[in-house]
């Protein structure tokens, strides 16, 4: 089981978002307050490319872990920082299958839609972290390192110390792809 480390929200849409004690999760429509609430996408650039989509995005999740390798190669990133509303300690969220369902805290369910495809605003918030949070497998395929995207399921208060429990989905897993 891991934990929640911090949470965050931000009304505009802005890289970082804004450190909060605790966050409302709505199911089937994310953060309450947060820019990206909504049943269809809400991210600026797909909304002009097609505003129906359905929102794959509602809630952003990050590993603390990946602050603490960023600092080994010089860079200064705190929970929010990278624009996600939830930071983790213990979860390997990048090894999650998609389908996977994340329960914080006593009521909030989430459900991982995949991964978190940074862009070039990340270079605007820290010259080169954008190198940093990309990598390349032994079979040369591209690794995203910023973090998972979710659905919500149940909504509920996610405050940090909560726990959070994994419940993997049904054989064959399919593997985290960027949404």
């Amino acid at each position: 089981m891991g934990k929640v480390i911090a949470v965050a929200a931000d009304s505009r849409h802005r890289f970082s978002k804004t450190r909060v004690e605790a966050i409302r999760v709505i199911a089937g429509l994310g953060v309450e307050g947060d820019a990206h609430l909504g049943k269809t996408v809400q991210h600026l650039s797909r909304v002009r490319t097609d505003p129906t989509q359905p929102n794959l995005r509602q809630v952003h999740l990050i590993h603390a872990e990946l602050f603490e390798e960023l600092a080994s190669k010089g860079f200064r990133v705190w929970p929010a920082d990278l624009g996600e509303n939830v930071t983790t300690s213990g979860v390997d969220l990048l090894a999650l299958p998609r389908g996977t369902i994340l329960k914080l805290g006593p009521d909030v369910e989430l459900e991982v839609t995949g991964l978190r495809n940074p862009c070039a605003q990340i270079d605007r918030f820290q010259p080169g972290l954008l190198k940093a949070v990309l990598d390349r497998g032994p079979n040369g395929a591209l690794i995203r390192k910023a973090g998972i995207m979710t659905i919500v399921l149940k909504g509920g208060i996610v405050k940090a110390g909560d726990v959070i429990e994994q419940r993997l989905p049904a054989p064959p897993f399919l593997p985290l792809e960027r949404v």
